[in-house]
């Protein structure tokens, strides 16, 4: 009697598009994904615009995206292709502390968020866990939401008011606390002098705060871990 096989599946790789506009890094993880055998890099941008464009057009499994963005942030990305109902898997790798963002990110939209500091092997992890949908965050910050939800009727004023900035103003907020300057901010952010001016006296009013002095200390207690 003849033997009867059955057709090998081929699977296709999972289409990975990347958002991140320093060209050095975004290469990088153009290596790191398509070195991989089921992962495979369709598409990248280097700003908001470009990327919504290009989500929405090549209709990928996932998206890589930065947070720092010429003009709208990666923040906005997301609230945008979750307003029109995208179901693109989003996956945050970030420089900014991961314990100062995650919340704000998956509050969003997006369904996980790693650091750029991480190895490469373990942003490879974070892809496929977010594609086989999965949350990716680190155990703190999981943890640290499940007892932040669980007591939020009793959180502290000033955590109530970050709640309040805009994702500029949070990512302004945390440069100063890492000890930049106006200037090293604007360099960092791509916006004007007189643009980062008005961000920190938005910020000092929204936190209450009655002058520069007060604001750099608070930004230095929050990113140092006095929040």
């Amino acid at each position: 009697m003849a033997k009867s096989f059955k057709p090998k599946v081929i699977r296709q790789p999972s289409h990975i598009f990347i958002v991140e506009d320093h060209p050095v890094f975004r290469e990088g993880l153009r290596q790191v994904v398509n070195r991989e055998a089921d992962l495979k890099v369709c598409g990248e941008a280097g700003d908001y615009e470009d990327a919504l464009h290009g989500i929405v057009r090549l209709r990928p499994d996932l998206a890589l995206v930065d947070i720092s963005l010429p003009g709208k942030s990666g923040l906005d990305l997301i609230r945008k292709l979750r307003s029109e109902s995208s179901e693109v898997k989003l996956l945050i790798v970030s420089m900014h502390d991961e314990a100062l963002y995650a919340d704000r990110v998956l509050r969003a939209g997006g369904d996980g968020y790693i650091m750029k500091q991480e190895d490469p092997e373990e942003i490879v992890h974070a892809i496929r866990d977010v594609l086989g949908g999965h949350i990716y965050v680190s155990e703190e910050v999981m943890e640290s939401r499940t007892n932040g939800h669980a007591a939020k009727s009793g959180a502290p004023d000033k955590e109530k008011l970050l709640d309040h900035l805009t994702d500029t103003e949070l990512e302004i907020l945390e440069l100063l606390g890492r000890g930049k300057s106006q200037q090293q901010v604007s360099k960092q952010l791509r916006l004007g002098a007189r643009a980062v001016a008005g961000h920190r006296t938005r910020i000092r009013k929204k936190l209450k705060l009655k002058n520069d002095e007060a604001l750099a200390r608070y930004a230095a207690g929050w990113v140092g871990g006095d929040r």
